[in-house]
Parts: C-alpha cells; structure tokens; sequence
C-alpha cells in the first residue's frame, strides 16, 4: 500500500574550526543558572530555538544571494550544531553564541542546555521517520579535550572519528561517506574542497521522511502555471485534492494557512500570503502557535506543486550579524575543545533538500466520491500557484524543524 510523502534529506549544519595563531589558558564557564534550571530547560531551550529559527529566516531573506531564491533550511538543526560548539566556548566567545541563539546566561547554564538538547532529541528520535544527531570530525595531529568529546557524546548523540585532513581526498571521502549513510544516500558530496589546516569539523544531520495523513491522488496531478512574480510564470505539475482540511486565514497578516498532517506527530504549514513582504517582516512562533489552535475543518479545493528544491548557506555573515563573531576570527575562545591550540570556525555551512510529491494513489476511490458529492456546491479554492512558506513543525511541542519560501519550484 502506498502513500503520498513528503522527502526531506538533508540537512547538514557543518562548523568547519581551523588552527589559530595564539596559544590560550583555560576560559571561564557561562553565568551559573538559578536553582532548578535544569528543570525548566527543555522548555526555554525550545521556545528560544524557534525565535531563533525566525531571526535567522529573517537574516537569509534579507541576504543579497537570496533575494529572489528559494529559502530552505533547518532551523532546529543548526541550533544544535551551534550549542554543540558552545559546550567548548568560554569567555566572550560563549556569552556571544548564547545570546545569539536567545539563551539566557542567568537562566541557562551549559549544562541546561545540554540537558534540553538531550532531551528534544531524544523525543524527535523516537519518530522512527526521524534521525537526527552529531558528528566530530577530528585530526590525528589534534587532540581535543576528552571531557568535550564527551559532553558531545552524551548530550548530542555525537559519532567521534578520526582523519588525515592533510590527505584532503581521504577526508573529504570519509565525511562524505558518513553524511551520505545518514541522509539515506540523498546527499553524497557534501565536502568538495577540503581545506588541509582544517583540525576539526562538528556536522549536524536531520533526515525526515513523512507519510502525508491524506494522500494526493496522482490521476489529478496536471501541469499548471506558477507565477514567480509579475512577468514570469513556470509550468509545473499541480497537485490537487478537494477534502476536509484545516485552514486559518490571518487577517492581520492577510495570510491563508493550510495544514497537511503526516501520519505522525509532524505537520507542514503552508502559508501563502497576499503580500510576501508583510508576512516575512510580520512572522514569529506565536503566530504557528495561534494558527494551530485556531484551525477548523472545512471543505476546500486544493492545488499544490510538486517540487525538489536544495538550498545550501554561508552563514559566517549571518551569524556576525547576530551577535556571534567572536569564534570567527583572533578572538575565538574554543578553549574548551583543545587546551594550548588557538583555534577559529572558519565556517558555518548550511545545506538542506525538499522534496514533495503524492507518490501514490491510495485514497483514489474515496476522493473521487467526495469530489461527486460536493460537485453542486461551492466548494473554496486554495490554490499555491505564486510564492509561498514553508514551516514543518511537531504539533505538540511545535518545534520547528524546517523551514523556508517556495518562490520557484521548478529550480
């Protein structure tokens, strides 16, 4: 029996640390938290992670190289792989990617965090269509810190190798293979070029693949126009289905919400908007929280595109414009992943795929009957042929683990 899926592979988050030029003593930890923090963790953890996860869409729309592009990315996992690297930042360095990423020092230790990453990944790995996890990457020449390496392990569920990344082919090979194992041979090269004073590369992987809980019926899929703007329209093929479905229109933002369950706990939200701008400047989690609560059933004609699309970021400028900048450059306190080495993230590369598509026709008789019986009535259209967002998110905790703007579907 086959379903309608949803395909998501990758996502990788890769921070690429390099030697620096100063030797450095050991930093100080982050603020201590009140009593009980590690209690309430998970908690704050979660709710900064989704600001975050806004911010940092904010800060791609706003990007010379992506204006007019597509947007994809996982926010969810490139908090991980920054708190990861925070567990060996001290001093200035740890203060910044805290604060980058909304935690607060008085409120948060890093053990809080830890814990709460523990934790979240845990519940997202007992989805079996989820996996989700950490790897180090570590030189032969360069000896890390046990005690990182292992918080990594602990908390992170962090895989740990070694390499030769003088052997820049072999290295490269080796990452790749492993990345390519855990996104289910979606993404193969990830690493191109190695750099050979590379010591270090930190990876955090998300792979999903959902079951849509109402599959589309492929005998109704036909090419359609989308238009990308005023003066250009692509061929696509539309995918169509006329059901009960939760929707929400948001009048402040002008915005109509469309939610399509998977046959698990995870949910994709598609938002399409009157006016694009409004939504982007306009976007926080308390508007997924309100749109969840607020959705009603109603009957509705629905057209969705399918598409493949694959993003991938330089997020150094980005990150520096949130706060973080430190770690890049002579600065950099990494002190806690290596004592006596001065060391620098060189990058932070983001790099993520989405496929949607029916892939089946299960639910073919019962449509059809339902499109029979609704055909003298007015039934609403809602229909995704002009730019539109993404967000794919847990409906209980709402967690977000995706998120992006479909302008093109065809690149």
């Amino acid at each position: 029996m086959m379903h309608a899926a949803l395909t998501l592979w990758i996502l990788s988050a890769v921070i690429c640390v390099g030697r620096g030029h100063h030797h450095i003593g050991h930093g100080e930890e982050g603020d201590q938290a009140e009593e009980g923090g590690a209690e309430r963790g998970p908690a704050i953890v979660l709710r900064e992670n989704n600001h975050f996860a806004f911010r940092l869409y904010k800060k791609l729309s706003e990007h010379a190289d992506s204006r007019g592009k597509n947007i994809f990315y996982s926010p969810s996992s490139v908090s991980q792989a920054l708190a990861a690297l925070s567990v060996g930042a001290r001093g200035e360095t740890h203060k910044q990617l805290f604060s980058g990423l909304g935690y607060n020092n008085s409120l948060l230790t890093q053990t809080d965090v830890d814990q709460a990453f523990q934790t979240l990944m845990e519940r997202m790995n007992m989805n079996k269509e989820v996996s989700e996890g950490t790897a180090v990457f570590a030189d032969n020449r360069f000896e890390a810190r046990p005690e990182f390496l292992e918080t990594l392990r602990q908390f992170y569920s962090a895989d740990g190798f070694n390499v030769d990344f003088t052997k820049t082919k072999e290295s490269a090979d080796t990452i790749n293979k492993y990345v390519a194992g855990k996104t289910h041979g979606k993404i193969d090269k990830l690493v191109e070029d190695m750099d050979p004073s590379t010591v270090m590369y930190l990876i955090s992987y998300i792979y999903y693949k959902g079951q849509w809980a109402n599959p589309f019926n492929t005998a109704l899929t036909a090419e359609a126009d989308f238009n990308v703007d005023e003066n250009t329209k692509v061929k696509v093929q539309m995918m169509n289905m006329e059901e009960m479905l939760d929707t929400y229109h948001d009048q402040a933002i002008n915005t109509s919400v469309l939610h399509l369950p998977f046959n698990d706990s995870f949910s994709m939200l598609l938002l399409l908007p009157d006016n694009m701008e409004t939504l982007e400047n306009s976007i926080c989690p308390a508007h997924v929280t309100k749109w969840l609560k607020w959705m009603r059933p109603s009957m509705h004609d629905v057209y969705v595109p399918k598409f493949s699309i694959k993003s991938s970021y330089k997020l150094n400028d980005m990150l520096i414009s949130m706060g973080m900048s430190d770690m890049f450059g002579d600065r950099a306190d990494l002190s806690g992943i290596s004592e006596g080495q001065k060391l620098a993230v060189s990058e932070v590369v983001h790099q993520a795929t989405l496929d949607v598509d029916e892939a089946g026709a299960t639910a073919a008789a019962a449509t059809g009957i339902g499109i029979t019986l609704m055909s003298m009535r007015f039934v609403p259209v809602l229909k995704f042929n002009r730019p539109f967002m993404v967000v794919i998110t847990e409906r209980q905790t709402q967690n977000i683990l995706f998120m992006g703007k479909i302008v093109n579907p065809t690149i």
